[in-house]
């Protein structure tokens, strides 16, 4: 009999919860399936992580921590930047699921604000504080509000794509690129310092 692995385990834990909360949400998921998915025992996943919310909670951190470590938060490359984050929704859009999940059941007065994803967007309004003072974005907006619209141009259309089809049919990846580059330029551009005598 081959020992058991906590980690390995764990690990097949996490992308079977991935997968169900991001199908189901909070109320709609089972445990009993996340266990069936995952090879373990659900008195495991209980010993692991607690109660369901607690491991929605877990889930969706540790979505943000892989986010985190897989795209660029240096606003000044805005192209890169919004490359970065166009692929990473691409390939897990579980994660904008997970999001939305969170919305609808916990509402935005109970947001899941661990430490790591506290970070992470500390981290981002810093960046975007950063290249304010730079000159390289807009200075008369929050950078909260700058972070948002960006998030915004990038999301919308991926989280429902429903009414984007209504609006524009079955655009190409790359030209739902090259749109939300160009107006996230002119959404951030330096409002141009008026000549003397203006």
């Amino acid at each position: 009999m081959t020992p058991r692995d906590p980690e390995a385990t764990k690990a097949r834990i996490f992308d079977a919860a991935t997968r169900e909360f991001a199908a189901y949400g909070i109320a709609g998921a089972r445990v009993d399936r996340i266990a069936r998915a995952a090879q373990a025992n659900k008195q495991l996943i209980y010993a692991y992580f607690g109660d369901k919310q607690q491991l929605f909670e877990q889930v969706l951190e540790r979505a943000m921590v892989d986010v985190a470590a897989s795209v660029t938060t240096d606003i000044s490359d805005l192209d890169k930047w919004i490359d970065e984050h166009l692929d990473y929704h691409l390939d897990h859009p579980e994660f904008l699921r997970l999001l939305l999940w969170e919305a609808l059941e916990v509402g935005a007065d109970g947001v899941i604000a661990g430490e790591s994803r506290t970070a992470k967007y500390t981290e981002k309004k810093d960046k975007v504080v950063d290249a304010q003072q730079r000159g390289v974005v807009r200075d008369d907006l929050p950078p909260g509000e700058v972070l948002m619209l960006l998030m915004g141009l990038i999301n919308y259309s991926q989280a429902v794509p429903q009414i984007r089809r209504l609006l524009v049919g079955e655009a190409d990846v790359e030209d739902r690129r090259r749109v939300a580059k160009e107006a996230a330029h002119r959404v951030v551009a330096p409002k141009p310092v008026p000549a003397e005598g203006d």
